[in-house]
């Protein structure tokens, strides 16, 4: 069966190959060495990544071949500071490397108006998160971040917070074939605030949760912790913590509507 052919920045994205766990390692290897076609394979075999990545951000009428430019920057970035001894694998490093180049491209063409002191302190924070995460392959946790910044955790979170992408309310956020629940919809009304059954029942549908599905959404969503965050204190993957994650809350929402 063909590929479908669809150009990016003048790339093929029908014919980008993937690279193996083994042929990483030794491209790596031999990058470390000098060989510069090395790195370019290196760049090549990982451009599918930087694409998959781009979906993130893509819901919003950006330019495209700008954001696979910049992705492809925050890729190099990862390449070139990427060393074998941190124990991870490449991808697990270079994600939140090239997210976080994008965001800051984003950020920096962004008609929201951000306030100076936010802004300059989210670009310390991706500084500093660039540099631990160049020592030690992972991100810093929120703690970290505020005792190297000598910052209130409180403020951190806002600033990181200041980082992603505005929502519209209208945005669409679930949908099971029926009606179509927008965020507005979700949005509490002050005027109203005394449904005490809806309270109740949110509380008991969290209550049936398991202990680590609690645990998860509480460092997501009340100390605002990132997935990466959260995946290195419990050993486990990002994408484990993404599954419970969205998994934690599709029950919520089942209790909700039963």
């Amino acid at each position: 069966m063909a590929r479908h052919k669809v150009e990016i920045s003048g790339v093929n994205t029908a014919n980008i190959k993937t690279l193996s766990f083994e042929e990483m390692e030794e491209l790596f290897k031999r990058m470390k060495e000098g060989d510069l076609y090395a790195r370019e394979e290196l760049v090549n075999g990982n451009l599918k990544l930087v694409l998959a990545l781009l979906k993130d951000f893509n819901k919003k009428n950006e330019n495209m071949d700008d954001l696979f430019q910049i992705g492809c920057v925050g890729l190099l970035k990862a390449i070139d500071n990427f060393d074998l001894s941190y124990g991870v694998k490449f991808s697990t490093y270079c994600v939140p490397m090239i997210q976080g180049e994008i965001r800051r491209y984003l950020r920096d063409n962004s008609s929201l108006r951000i306030s100076r002191s936010v802004k300059d302190l989210s670009y310390k924070i991706m500084k500093v998160k660039d540099e631990y995460l160049i020592t030690h392959g992972k991100e810093p946790t929120v703690e970290y971040l505020s005792n190297v910044l000598d910052t209130d955790e409180s403020d951190i979170i806002n600033a990181i917070e200041s980082m992603k992408d505005p929502v519209s309310i209208f945005e669409a956020i679930y949908n099971d074939g029926g009606d179509t629940i927008y965020l507005c919809d979700q949005i509490e009304d002050k005027k109203n605030n005394n449904d005490l059954d809806i309270r109740m029942a949110v509380e008991n549908a969290i209550f049936n949760l398991e202990e680590r599905e609690k645990y998860i959404l509480d460092q997501r969503f009340i100390i605002g912790k990132t997935q990466m965050e959260i995946a290195s204190e419990l050993g486990i993957s990002q994408a484990q913590i993404s599954r419970i994650e969205k998994s934690s809350i599709s029950k919520i929402k089942n209790n909700l509507n039963h």
